[in-house]
This record gives structure tokens, sequence and C-alpha cells, in this order.
């Protein structure tokens, strides 16, 4: 299965990172490609950790193409290309690897629309209308999206042992940078280990975005996204009969993992993340911006996708 690497957005290292855990990488490039943390965790892997059966990055795009070359380099990448929609006819899957949700439809929709099976990097979107264009794809299971921390192997006990927490009282998680770009690495977190689902949300008084969600079991879950701040991925749980607490660090293993379930996505033709949670994530993040702009509470149905 022939992929296209198609990026990137600043700050965003995923091309890199993703290619590499497909094809594996040079060393040497690695090292000078500008993602001394990439080049950092993959190091630590074994060999027999880099693969994913079924697909092989054989074609990058980026908008820079010195980028571009140092990315084919990096990653063992064998066509370099200054142009994406060249990739039409010469792959069978895309990974549109950049965070900058304002772009996503554009770039992906020559591909969708010609067939191709595609992974966008979180968060999808939040343009109502650029949802509704790929919900048929997330329905067919030819689009995935998703934050790789669905998959975080530090949270792999807790979605287990769910049932042992008995009534789920307070969900909590912290992470850097802003709600609309990183609190999707928790809501898809948090996705994966409730089946409760989120109601309404409102904007607490903070010095940066602090979200309470009133969920439909009712729990809380309260996010906050804490701007500029040490690396944090944090998760708490709080239950009638258990709590634990959890810090999630190794991207490596939940880049992995989410890779491994767009492979599965393409092997079986059906969506491997519920439909309902991409959408449902997509909403909880329009309607936390919604009550930062308004401060008031927002009913997730008032937004209709």
């Amino acid at each position: 299965m022939r992929v296209g690497i198609i990026g990137m957005s600043e700050g965003n290292g995923h091309p890199f990172s993703f290619s590499a855990i497909i094809n594996g990488y040079d060393d040497a490039g690695l090292a000078v490609s500008g993602w001394p943390g990439i080049h950092a965790y993959v190091r630590r892997r074994d060999p027999s950790e880099f693969g994913i059966d079924g697909l092989r990055v054989t074609h990058a795009w980026t908008q820079d193409p010195d980028v571009t070359e140092s990315l084919c380099r990096a990653c063992r990448i064998p066509n370099a290309l200054s142009r994406r929609e060249d990739m039409l006819g010469e792959v069978d899957a895309v990974i549109i690897a950049r965070d900058d949700h304002e772009t996503h439809l554009e770039m992906a929709r020559p591909f969708l629309e010609a067939g191709l099976h595609v992974l966008i990097d979180k968060p999808l979107s939040l343009d109502p209308e650029a949802l509704r264009f790929f919900r048929p794809y997330l329905e067919a299971g030819t689009l995935m999206s998703c934050s790789g921390m669905r998959y975080a192997r530090e949270l792999d006990e807790v979605r287990a042992t769910i049932a042992d927490y008995g009534r789920l009282l307070l969900l909590r998680g912290a992470v850097v940078l802003s709600w609309e770009h990183y609190g999707i690495h928790l809501i898809d977190a948090f996705f994966a280990v409730t089946t409760a689902r989120p109601v309404s949300v409102i904007a607490l008084r903070a010095p940066h975005s602090s979200m309470a969600i009133t969920m439909d079991d009712g729990s809380l879950l309260q996010i906050d996204a804490l701007g500029d701040a040490p690396p944090t991925f944090h998760f708490d749980f709080w239950g009638t009969d258990r709590k634990s607490s959890h810090d999630v660090t190794d991207n490596f293993s939940m880049f992995r993992r989410m890779l491994w379930h767009f492979s599965e996505m393409i092997r079986v033709g059906r969506p491997v993340v519920p439909v309902r949670d991409t959408i449902d994530a997509m909403r909880l993040l329009m309607a936390g911006r919604l009550a930062q702009q308004t401060g008031r509470n927002v009913l997730l149905s008032e937004l209709s996708l």
C-alpha cells in the first residue's frame, strides 16, 4: 500500500514521526532534520517496532522543498514532489500530517473524491460545512482522524478496568497550548475510556483555557489547555470505587498504534474510530470555543452537524 505524506504546519513534526514509524529512518538524516525530540525518542526503540504491515511511505510533499528533501532523506521516502496533486494515481492512501485544521478540507478533498484512504491529523475541522463534507467518508471507512492520545499505552489499564471505578464522578485532564488545537488530545483519550458523551460546556475563569463539560452520565469532565507550559499530557479519573492519575509520555507507541489502526481501516473497509466519537469531539471543540466567546453554558445540541 503506497502512502503519500503531506505536511507540514508550524511546530508539528508529525510528518517525520509518522514516516519514520512506517518506513524506519536514516539516523544521520533525522539527526539534522530539525526535530531533535523525534530523533531522541525513535533512537530508543527496538528495530522490531518499526514498520506497519501493508504500508510504505513512497511520496512526500511539504510547502518547503528543502523540508521535503529533509523528510525524504530522514525517513527513506523515494519520491519528493513539488506538487501534492502529483500523488494522485501514484499512491493508494495519504496522510495529511498537518494540525492546522483550517487547511484540511482543501488538502483532503481531491484524494477523498478520487477514492483514496486518508488519515487527517487532529483536529479534523471546526467548520460545520467541512465536517458535513467529511462525514460520508468517515462513515464509509475511507477517512480517519483522531489524536494518537486515543491509543496511549499509559491509559491501557484504565480502558481495561473502567468498570472497577464504579460510577464516574470526575474526569480531569491538562495539556499544553490551546483548546482548539490541543484539547482534542484529551477529548479523544477520554472518549476511548468512557462511553459517556458531552452534553454542555462552560468556560471557567482562569488565566488559560479551562472547560467544564457536563457528561450524559452525570459526571464532570474538566479540560485545561495551559498555553505556554512545560510539556504536559496529564489525566485524572475519580469514581465511587477507585481513582488514578496518569502522565502520558510515550509518543512513539501511541503514534504507532494509530497508524496500525489506519492500516486496519484500509484492510477491513470500515471505520475503526466510531464516527460519533469524531463528530462529537469536533462539536465539543466548537462548543468550547463558543463558550469562551459568549461566557455562557453552551449545549452541544445547539451545533447541528
